[in-house]
């Protein structure tokens, strides 16, 4: 059973950077697609960016465009997430997954506050 752990989060002011980290257990998730969610207090689960299982393609939300950078170490089988320029409203608990169909159990995710 592939499990999912999520790092990388913490508290940082408006205009700065975080570099988050999902690190899946099992080798089948480097075959598959992933991608990085975020839940906000209130709010349902949403995608904010997703890569193809060899990196070559990467697909972002457009509140992520230019902001954000996915990535992948499949030998890792670690999945990043570059965050610069966060924005108050990127606070929320960031999540991967497989992508598009979130195919394996939720990690515990990771949390991201962006202070003004």
């Amino acid at each position: 059973q592939v499990q999912l752990v999520e790092s990388g989060g913490g508290l940082v002011q408006a205009g700065g950077s975080l570099t988050l980290s999902c690190v899946a257990s099992g080798r089948t998730s480097s075959l598959l697609p992933m991608g990085w969610f975020r839940q906000a207090p209130g709010n349902e689960r949403e995608f904010v960016a997703a890569i193809s299982w060899s990196g070559g393609a990467t697909y972002y939300a457009d509140s992520a465009k230019g902001r954000f950078t996915i990535s992948r170490d499949n030998a890792k089988n670690t999945v990043y997430l570059q965050m610069n320029d966060l924005k108050p409203e990127d606070t929320a608990v960031y999540y991967c997954n497989t992508w598009p169909t979130a195919r394996l159990s939720w990690g515990q995710g990771t949390q991201v506050t962006v202070s003004s």
